[in-house]
């Protein structure tokens, strides 16, 4: 099998394909042979700067050309690449530097991080370095991406994946050579995944700075796109285009939609399969961690309606009751999930614990069944964590902020259901003296959460959030809110 080092894969490719464009933003293009030479000369400036073997490189640069070359001359150093939020506030990103501890911050203030060098957004190292190829090194781990946290604090997962790739592997039913588009933020981490491994398997890969419904469609149809990543809410905008606008373009190209990250109503679903047909439509469940993954393509899907689908090889899943017993088909409980090769081989924590039942069984937070063909249907969230158009919220970290607010005793945040991106931000605070300045809030806010973590509608009381023991209640407080007075 032919295992690169990701030190050598666009080398790779740019030998086999050099005029071929590797990378397209909204018409901002570059070939291979451009990308190989480009980052080479690049990851000369970071060693410069400092970057070795397995450092962490932190990236907070936005969708684009430059994030990509960022990633790839980390990796031609044998340093892991570890991508932020463009837009996340100073207090938070702060946390994360502090508990990555980079020898790089690329996307940021001059003399930020200082003695830790950081270098600006457009920064363009010295034309006098060299473009020829460096030494092959392979870190550790390929990724480390950012997550909330149920204390408040942000957290790394940290692959234990090494940067290496089968350029052959067949995976996630990406083309070889083909073209991949990804809408989404490359922050996160189904975007990143989706994206990396396209350019591992020599495809074509198109980003767009944020997500437009119609500007989707236009891309498809004029870079004939193959496979494109999605999350049920960029489904919904595009399906609520006026129809002769939707059909306006030729998607005949597309061969794969994935969409993950978030609940996708059945009627979306069915709706994509009756468009696009049910062997383009499908759906992966899963977290950053890796330590489980289900698939299913639509033409499952149409004969288990609801599923998400059964789990790929290399991992298994078992349903538990309230008692730690493993529950038979049709019942449901908390879905476990557990790599073949043991609880931890997927990945590791930096600022918190992993945490797992006898024989390193772990969960998502999810309550679910399996079907007696071993299909996963998901029921509900046991965890407090709130999906927001694909992102993954810890209300802890959200109150956290609020908390910090003159005036405010305590502070709960709840999701409640919202027609365009799953699920809204609902703040309930507790506000002894019972009046609250808005505007003042949500400027403190945004001096310390990143704009899609800001609650989305307030809601002031007088009486205590938690219990005796000190426990947010918000459970209690979601089905208050959710039940017709």
């Amino acid at each position: 099998m032919p295992i690169v080092s990701l030190s050598r894969i666009i080398a790779y490719w740019a030998d086999r394909q050099p005029d071929r464009v590797a990378l397209d933003h909204e018409g901002d293009q570059v070939s291979w042979h451009e990308l190989e030479l480009r980052t080479n000369r690049l990851a000369r400036a970071y060693a410069e700067l400092g970057v070795k073997e397995n450092d962490f490189v932190t990236i907070a640069l936005p969708n684009g050309i430059e994030f990509f070359e960022a990633c790839i001359a980390t990796w031609k150093l044998g340093a892991t690449p570890q991508p932020v939020s463009s837009r996340l506030p100073k207090f938070e990103r702060d946390q994360i530097i502090e508990l990555g501890k980079p020898s790089l911050v690329v996307g940021v203030g001059a003399d930020e991080y200082a003695p830790t060098p950081s270098l600006v957004e457009g920064y363009q190292p010295d034309a006098g370095l060299s473009d020829h190829a460096l030494p092959e090194k392979t870190a550790l781990s390929f990724k480390a991406m950012t997550s909330g946290g149920s204390t408040g604090r942000p957290k790394l997962i940290v692959s234990r994946t090494p940067a290496q790739w089968d350029t052959e592997l067949e995976y996630l039913q990406i083309p070889l050579q083909g073209a991949m588009l990804v809408p989404g933020p490359l922050y996160h981490n189904g975007p990143f995944s989706w994206a990396m491994v396209a350019l591992f398997r020599g495809c074509t890969v198109a980003v767009t700075t944020r997500f437009d419904a119609e500007r989707t469609l236009s891309l498809i149809e004029a870079l004939n796109i193959d496979i494109v990543y999605m999350v049920p809410t960029m489904m919904r905008r595009i399906w609520a285009l006026p129809e002769d606008v939707r059909t306006r373009y030729d998607v005949s190209s597309l061969k794969t939609l994935w969409h993950l990250a978030a609940p996708c109503p059945a009627w979306l679903k069915q709706a994509y399969i009756d468009w696009l047909g049910p062997e383009v439509i499908w759906e992966l469940y899963g977290g950053t961690e890796g330590q489980g993954t289900t698939i299913i393509q639509g033409t499952d899907w149409l004969n288990h309606k609801g599923s998400v689908g059964q789990p790929v090889e290399g991992c298994e899943i078992k349903i538990v009751g309230e008692d730690g017993e493993t529950l038979p088909p049709g019942e449901v409980g908390e879905v476990f999930l557990r790599p073949l090769t043991g609880q931890g081989t997927t990945y590791y924590y930096l600022g918190a614990e992993a945490k797992a039942i006898e024989g390193g069984w772990e969960s998502l937070g999810d309550m679910g069944w399996m079907d007696e063909d071993g299909f996963l249907y998901l029921s509900d969230r046991l965890s407090d964590m709130i999906v927001v158009g694909g992102a993954n919220i810890y209300p802890a970290e959200v109150e956290a902020a609020l908390d910090a607010f003159p005036g405010v005793r305590s502070s709960a945040v709840i999701g409640l259901p919202d027609e365009d991106m799953g699920a809204h931000l609902h703040a309930i605070i507790d506000v002894p003296k019972g009046s609250l300045d808005e505007d003042a809030l949500k400027a403190h806010l945004a001096e310390r959460l990143v704009r899609y973590k800001i609650p989305k509608s307030i809601e002031v009381v007088t009486e205590p959030l938690r219990d005796d023991a000190g426990k947010s209640r918000r459970k209690a407080l979601r089905e208050a809110r959710l039940t017709p007075a």
